[in-house]
């Protein structure tokens, strides 16, 4: 089999651009479309003929932002009180402390308490140099990135390991049948192409659940798992539509137990654990391929798959400050501090692209053929920083209040965008509501006892 290669972009309408130093909107339309066609190629095999796709560029950019908003309620903040920028004695640096232990592992490197503000902070951060910094944060558990140019970032040895990877990394084809694929029907059609397919969704933030959100709207049931103690308030509305959330400790023998039994019922593992992290609860990558052979494996992680930062923890504002998309935005803005993009477009980029690998390996597996794949937000960075900035003279996208879609969530009521992705003969929506997590339980819900009947082709 030759390298993978996604699809041309299909017909793009709408008008407006998100204003960047890069090509965000571009980004957004290109990554859809790479969903879109694997769910398009999806349909061919099961039996229909090529539907046409479209993608809005206006709603892809609105979708790289937010894509729902609440109604007689309010969404509890996304960042932490300390979160964010700050100048150090050589630059700028940024912490990043949503969650309670990275903030704990920031404010200790500073010697700082736990009820620091940003004042206090930054006064600390004041006198530390920028990679001397980063590089302790890191090593106590936390999350910084200092912020380094263009030329910098690629003359820095994992900028370069992560220049030097694809931006798919496929794994090795292999043969399998699990004796369900082919011997019991998922009850999947042309117009629900992914149902029945059961995706365990081991990811939190937003790349990986901007995957599997995609998914579920085509009729995938979705598990997430998330720790007992993990909490994402201002995202839940926004990314477990469509999915059920339950919790785990992988860290305890029946919270590893119940995985390994949800794992046994998977078709697809989405995750976006670090290169070692599955190794020390004993699911390595070769462990997986051996003891669930018919399994769809796709992993995500922040700086890449090789290099010195390999296992580095990060999030896409980390990522554009280490890669030099924010310093390049300064330039291009004349602004006196960092300028990140206007959208997280790297966490929702790789997410696309890792649904559009997800299900394209699905197909596949079909057949017979089973690969994994790994992405990773940094080296879709790469991708970014080829495009130019975005046409200053053009406007920006503008939504039209009328198109947004009355939904319940757990929370109240709020209205979501239209999808931007258009699929002839197909309608993307969620069977689930969104709800917060721990929500659910940690199952299987769809039993799965008809006889196979093989697509025309497959």
């Amino acid at each position: 089999m030759g390298e993978k290669q996604f699809p041309q972009e299909p017909a793009s309408t709408g008008n407006g651009v998100l204003a960047a130093a890069f090509d965000v909107t571009g980004l957004a339309v290109s990554s859809m479309s790479a969903a879109a066609g694997a769910i398009a190629r999806l349909v061919q095999h099961h039996g229909s003929t090529a539907p046409d796709l479209s993608i809005d560029s206006q709603l892809a950019s609105f979708w790289f932002g937010a894509s729902f908003k609440p109604v007689g309620w309010e969404l509890p903040p996304v960042w932490d009180s300390i979160a964010g920028d700050y100048r150090c004695a050589d630059g700028w640096i940024r912490l990043h402390t949503n969650a309670p232990h990275h903030r704990a592992a920031a404010l200790s490197v500073l010697g700082l308490g736990a009820g620091a503000d940003r004042a206090t902070v930054g006064t600390e951060v004041e006198h530390w140099m920028g990679e001397d910094l980063e590089a302790a944060v890191v090593a106590a558990a936390g999350c910084a990135a200092f912020m380094r140019s263009q030329e910098q970032w690629l003359a820095h040895p994992q900028g370069q390991s992560v220049a030097a990877e694809p931006l798919v990394i496929w794994g090795a084809p292999r043969l399998t049948d699990d004796g369900g694929t082919r011997q019991h029907a998922r009850p999947a059609s042309a117009a629900r192409p992914l149902e029945g397919v059961r995706v365990l969704d081991l990811t939190r933030v937003i790349a990986g659940p901007v995957a599997t959100r995609f998914m579920a709207m085509y009729g995938a049931e979705v598990l997430r798992i998330d720790p007992p103690e993990w909490a994402e308030p201002g995202l839940e509305a926004e990314l477990t539509v469509g999915k059920r959330c339950a919790r785990l400790d992988l860290k305890s023998a029946d919270g590893l137990a119940k995985l390994h039994e949800l794992l046994a019922g998977a078709d697809i593992l989405i995750h976006g654990y670090r290169p070692d992290a599955l190794d020390r609860l004993g699911l390595s990558e070769g462990w997986l391929a051996e003891r669930h052979p018919s399994l769809v494996n796709v992993a995500l992680d922040a700086y890449g798959w090789s290099g010195p930062w390999k296992r580095r923890r990060g999030f896409d504002s980390l990522v554009q400050m280490s890669c030099g998309i924010a310093h390049a935005g300064m330039l291009h803005f004349g602004s006196d501090r960092p300028h990140p993009l206007p959208v997280q477009a790297l966490d929702h980029a790789t997410g696309y692209l890792c649904a559009a690998a997800a299900i394209d390996a699905w197909r596949e597996r079909l057949d017979g053929i089973l690969r994994s794949a790994k992405f990773s937000l940094a080296r879709t960075a790469v991708e970014l920083m080829r495009t130019g900035p975005s046409d200053p003279l053009a406007p920006p996208p503008l939504l039209d209040p009328a198109v947004l879609l009355p939904e319940e969530t757990a929370w109240g009521p709020g209205l979501r965008l239209p999808p931007a992705c258009r699929i002839s003969g197909l309608v993307a929506s969620a069977d689930v509501p969104a709800r917060g997590l721990g929500s659910s339980e940690a199952r299987w819900l769809k039993p799965r006892n008809a006889r196979v009947v093989r697509a025309e082709g497959g």
